[in-house]
């Protein structure tokens, strides 16, 4: 069954989930209303979008430090109370997430971070790759804005894959812990050092040592 916006605006009304959510959860229940809304609810989804409006400004700051001291990660995770923030589960999160900036490196929380004049560089950039390519100038502005998408994911932290189960986001991983905490749970900011970073060095793939770590965690 074919999923219209209708649809997805629909369900995101009576759910508040987000609109990828939300199309997600009809594709996956064939576009039927209800089954979507419990599907939804199952993957903590909707209560989790409820909570998310709520002030959360307690947590912790968590730091992580790669194996020889070549890459340092500070972030912080606020939570409502400080009762949470002492929680097991928060905490495993948060050490979760430092090893995640570690590892996949990303340079902002979230898309409304980027500043507009770096969109639409990129939105440039990547609309003259395409017409290098030869690609027919009716449907470049729709590949433009489909590779700018994939390029969010990849330099925004709660777009990326998590590196424990690359079936989730880090937004689902954080929906599916505040679903089980009942507390609203934001990643407020983070900041990366790399040995050397922009000096001129050797090649090290400190990525790959990274994830490596982190399957051992």
């Amino acid at each position: 069954m074919a999923i219209t916006a209708a649809m997805v605006k629909e369900l995101r009304e009576k759910t508040g989930a987000g609109m990828m959510d939300c199309k997600k959860a009809l594709t996956e229940t064939g576009g039927d209303m209800n089954k979507a809304i419990e599907y939804l609810r199952e993957k903590g989804i909707a209560k989790a979008e409820k909570k998310s409006d709520r002030i959360a400004a307690e947590g912790i700051v968590e730091s992580y430090i790669h194996a020889g001291g070549r890459i340092g990660v500070l972030v912080e995770v606020n939570c409502e109370t400080d009762f949470v923030a002492k929680n097991e589960d928060f905490r495993q999160f948060v050490k979760d997430v430092a090893m995640q900036i570690a590892a996949m490196n990303p340079k902002y929380v979230r898309r409304e971070e980027i500043p507009q004049e770096e969109i639409e560089k990129e939105r440039e950039i990547l609309r003259q790759q395409a017409l290098q390519e030869g690609k027919p100038a009716n449907i470049v502005d729709k590949m433009v804005e489909g590779r700018l998408t994939k390029h969010f994911k990849e330099i925004c932290l709660v777009d990326q894959a998590f590196v424990k189960d690359s079936d989730k986001t880090i937004d689902q991983v954080t929906k599916e812990l505040i679903a089980r905490i009942g507390e609203n749970i934001n990643i407020r900011r983070f900041v990366r050092f790399e040995m050397g970073e922009g000096l001129e060095k050797r090649q090290d793939n400190f990525v790959e040592e990274v994830m490596a770590q982190v399957k051992k965690d």
